[in-house]
């Protein structure tokens, strides 16, 4: 099946969203001072930081402060109706149920994922979008200018969460955990170094991805943008504020969007995304396993040497 049908996947049960994801770093100033200049609005509360985008509410992201910097979890949303026959399924496959961990967003219930990262399941309003965003590309006619000048260049501001790529010690085995207990489906895959997953009900080409390495952590938060121009001015932006490290601009070939990856002060990264493929509730994506100069960029610069490094600690993710 194809198409560009919105809602639900009919017969299906699984989450629809990444709700949020959490995140602690030791220097929350730091982190509030990175996400403010990518053009993220940050709400500051008592020991924690939200992060939303200029013109929706909702909470994308929640940053705690702690020793070193780690993925703390990871937020699903289902649908109400969806609850029992996941919680069914969860326990059939002996999914083992935690704790939340301390400072997390309160609601919904915890289990522990694949790598024992903990992940929160919610009831909430679907936040993955219904159909492929907007994308634009302005030209001008002949004889009129294109320029815009560097002193009246708009600031960028993300209009919502794309995905979450996160390292994972098996590709193969998080992809079955993901898919049988969670019910995403796999879009693409690089063989042993990196995965796509994408939500059953319609998302992006990926609302989760998959980096191997020997321990789990946070390699990217990706943020959707509305053109290329966008992406390049986000770039732009960010060196400007001390942030000039990192990779694009360049377009990826699995999910073909538009990128520019900026390092934060921990070694991961945040990522301007435009134009990323998007898979219908209805449609029947023809996952492929796909050689490795077939899974990472189309064009662009050569990445940096340690973009798939994990700089989290093994040893403080237990």
């Amino acid at each position: 099946m194809t198409g560009a049908a919105t809602g639900r996947r009919p017969g299906s049960v699984g989450v629809h969203s990444i709700d949020h994801f959490g995140l602690i770093v030791p220097d929350l100033e730091a982190a509030g001072r990175f996400y403010e200049l990518f053009g993220l609005r940050v709400q500051k509360d008592p020991g924690a930081l939200q992060l939303r985008t200029e013109t929706d509410p909702h909470c994308w992201g929640l940053i705690r402060q702690g020793p070193v910097k780690r993925l703390s979890y990871l937020s699903f949303g289902i649908y109400a109706e969806d609850e029992p026959a996941i919680r069914s399924r969860l326990a059939s496959a002996g999914v083992r149920s935690i704790e939340a961990p301390p400072g997390a967003e309160p609601g919904g219930w915890w289990i522990a994922g694949f790598d024992s990262l903990p992940i929160n399941l919610r009831v909430a309003a679907k936040s993955s979008p219904d159909r492929k965003s907007a994308f634009t590309a302005v030209s001008t006619e002949p004889g009129e200018s294109g320029a815009i000048l560097n002193s009246r260049a708009p600031r960028i501001h993300p209009r919502r969460l794309s995905h979450v790529a996160i390292f994972t010690s098996s590709i193969s085995e998080a992809i079955a955990f993901y898919v049988s207990a969670l019910g995403l489906r796999l879009s693409d895959r690089g063989g042993d170094g990196v995965a796509f997953l994408h939500g059953p009900h319609g998302s992006d080409h990926h609302m989760l991805a998959l980096v191997a390495s020997d321990h789990r952590g946070l390699h990217h938060v990706s943020w959707d943008v509305g053109s290329v121009q966008d992406v390049g001015l986000g770039a732009a932006q960010m060196a400007r504020g001390g942030y000039a490290d990192g990779w694009g601009l360049g377009r990826h070939v699995l999910g073909a969007n538009y990128f520019h990856y900026v390092r934060d002060p921990w070694g991961s990264y945040s990522e301007y995304s435009a134009d990323i493929d998007f898979i219908p509730a209805d449609c029947d994506w023809p996952a492929q396993d796909h050689a490795p100069e077939d899974a990472m960029y189309l064009w662009g610069p050569p990445p940096p040497a340690d973009f798939a490094t994990n700089h989290e600690p093994a040893q403080d993710l237990a």
